[in-house]
């Protein structure tokens, strides 16, 4: 009897632990160098496999892609939202006229990435997906070839 209540101890505990180990995932939030390193990620994906097979991999809710309230988006250069690892409304869409907060994130980031540097971040109001709340977010993104991907932080 011991050796059994010894037994469901432990795997109790063991279940707490992984319960607070989700639960943490769930509430970290992304930083700047881990947004930085996901879309270097996503681009070196994207160069290596070709398009279609990123779009596959950055829209997969499961994937390596999604850590977090960090996600990787990919956009062509009129607009059309092509990946989006969290809302995938949005994909095939295009979104150059949305507007975030007297922001049109779409817009800045093509602006930003046709520039010399190719890259960058934009600031704008954007709904947290994991706490619902519309917060802050700061996104960067990269010009790769004819698309540009990102991933935003909030604040």
């Amino acid at each position: 009897m011991r050796q059994l209540y010894q037994y469901l101890m432990t795997a109790l505990l063991a279940l707490l632990v992984a319960g607070a180990a989700q639960a943490q995932e769930a509430t970290h939030r992304g930083t700047a160098d881990e947004a930085v390193a996901m879309v270097k990620k996503a681009s070196a994906y994207l160069q290596k496999n070709g398009k279609d097979k990123a779009i596959a991999a950055f829209n997969d809710p499961k994937g390596e892609f999604i850590n977090g309230d960090l996600y990787v988006f990919m956009i062509d250069t009129s607009g059309v939202m092509l990946a989006h690892g969290q809302n995938p409304k949005m994909v095939n869409k295009n979104l150059m006229e949305l507007n975030a907060g007297g922001v049109y994130p779409l817009k800045e980031f093509l602006k930003l990435t046709s520039g010399p540097a190719g890259k960058g971040w934009v600031k704008y109001m954007w709904p947290n997906s994991i706490s619902k709340n519309m917060e802050e977010k700061n996104t960067y993104v990269e010009k790769v070839g004819e698309y540009v991907i990102g991933v935003g932080i909030y604040k």
